[in-house]
């Protein structure tokens, strides 16, 4: 019997070994949404409690890495609703080449409030594509929707972000 098979029957080794095999994976896909270090392992212990507590759902012949990510891409969304006004982008995120350092810190401002009105469920979308460069494939898979979903919530996002950055005075 294989280790997924031996976690899905309730195997706490098997757990365990899957625990340790992707605890580091799922906290960067964590980290990657929330922005937020200490957020993202607390996430991710909520993630693997989660998965512990479902695992008898869990169909052995399925990806676990896929499964993990749907589980934690949930909760991620679940924290940025509760969150928006505390999400942080990172630095690099400011108008590059400004000459003046001050400018660029407003316009990076700027960007972290317009990203942080986003609903959760764009603004996660938008942090993948935009901030991780994830491909529509990627992003579908974590956010488990369709292709057709993730192109409906970077069209909203990229609308409602043009819309606050033409309200801030920001060219796009």
């Amino acid at each position: 019997m294989d280790l997924l098979e031996r976690f899905a029957k309730g195997d706490d080794a098997a757990f365990e070994a899957l625990f340790r095999q992707f605890e580091r994976e799922v906290y960067g896909w964590i980290l990657r949404i929330v922005r937020d270090p200490a957020a993202a392992e607390d996430l991710t212990v909520e993630t693997f409690w989660r998965i512990y507590k479902a695992r008898a759902r869990f169909d052995p012949q399925a990806p676990f890495g896929a499964w993990a990510r749907r589980i934690a891409t949930n909760l991620a969304i679940d924290h940025l609703r509760c969150r928006r006004s505390e999400q942080e982008l990172p630095e690099q995120l400011g108008a590059p080449g400004a000459p003046n350092p001050a400018l660029q810190r407003e316009a990076r401002e700027q960007i972290q409030r317009a990203f942080r009105r986003l609903p959760a469920k764009l603004q996660a979308a938008a942090t993948l594509a935009f901030i991780e460069e994830k491909s529509y494939d990627e992003i579908s898979d974590a956010l488990g929707v369709s292709i057709g979903a993730v192109r409906l919530r970077m069209f909203r996002a990229v609308r409602i972000l043009r819309k606050e950055f033409n309200r801030m005075g920001l060219k796009p």
